[in-house]
């Protein structure tokens, strides 16, 4: 089935909320990136399983799940499957102060849920408030800051496997959480998970929010950014090599290697996607030529001739 007659039946089942070439700039942190062949917005469970038999039928299909869009580049030359945002009531957050416990959306904003928990008197989830992405990009990725990570927090999780449409409760241990990986695919859907802290005076727990919050402001650059281009080596740090190769300022076309924190690459208005790819790949060789470590990214890559299609931050 061609991505046309895919987009079709997903308009006739979701009227008004598909959109077909749509402008991936505005989905992800970056600002830039080709157009989406299909996207969808779901505002609910109930969207999910009326669209889920669709994609299910069409394995050939490429689907891109879009956080937030924190952790995500697509290429200029655009993503040409079908592209799911999540939001309306699957970015709920319920926290539950006697049992130091939260339940949120897999569209939940992590900043919000952050200060949510903080204000419940709920410690242990502080960290969250520096990343900007969402529940379900954390779980994807088990993103993680300032000494913790999603693995420490994440109780369970509740997923829709778009390869068969089966929705799935999974323990810590299904979701294989590793250092920026799980066991998550594209065509795994977070609806929801589960997160343990701590009781705490929520003085404390807001107190130390806003340390993190002005520890990234004065240590990362704002802007137009992914995050960490890199992942760190074992028993070293990305920005660390970069700076040690003298690459801060380094540049091209619209986007620079940022001189506040060599792992982040900061793009201007109207930058390309291919450029910031051109930069990754350019830094990646430097360090290897000058140090002996091959970084990997951190920052998915979506549509690029050298990189897989079915990935999603």
């Amino acid at each position: 089935m061609t991505i046309a007659t895919v987009a079709a039946e997903l308009e006739a089942r979701l009227a008004g909320r598909v959109e077909r070439d749509a402008p991936a700039g505005a989905l992800t942190t970056y600002r830039c990136g080709g157009p989406l062949g299909v996207l969808v917005r779901i505002d609910s469970e109930r969207d999910l399983y009326d669209v889920a038999p669709i994609l299910v039928a069409n394995p050939d299909v490429a689907v891109l799940p879009i956080g937030r869009g924190s952790n995500l580049l697509i290429a200029d030359a655009g993503f040409a499957g079908v592209a799911i945002v999540l939001g309306g009531e699957l970015e709920q957050i319920d926290v539950d102060p006697a049992r130091a416990r939260v339940e949120a959306g897999g569209a939940a904003a992590l900043p919000v849920l952050a200060r949510q928990a903080a204000k419940a008197g709920i410690g242990g989830l502080e960290f969250y408030v520096g990343i900007p992405g969402s529940v379900g990009g954390a779980l994807r990725m088990n993103a993680g800051g300032h000494g913790a990570q999603t693995a420490d927090v994440v109780t369970r999780a509740r997923v829709l496997d778009l390869r068969d449409g089966l929705t799935r409760e999974l323990s810590v241990d299904g979701l294989g959480l590793g250092y920026r990986r799980s066991a998550l695919g594209p065509r795994h859907l977070v609806l929801a998970a589960g997160f343990a802290g701590h009781e705490d005076a929520p003085s404390a727990c807001e107190q130390r929010i806003d340390e993190i919050v002005r520890w990234r402001r004065k240590h990362q650059p704002g802007g137009q950014n992914a995050g960490s281009v890199f992942t760190n080596p074992p028993g070293d740090a990305a920005g660390r090599l970069i700076d040690s190769c003298g690459l801060k300022g380094l540049r091209i076309g619209g986007v620079v290697v940022s001189e506040k924190h060599a792992n982040f690459f900061a793009a201007s208005t109207g930058a390309r996607a291919d450029d910031v790819l051109a930069l990754v790949r350019l830094v990646q060789s430097r360090v290897e030529a000058e140090t002996g470590v091959r970084l990997e990214p951190e920052v998915q890559l979506v549509g690029f001739a050298d990189a897989s299609e079915e990935v999603g931050g």
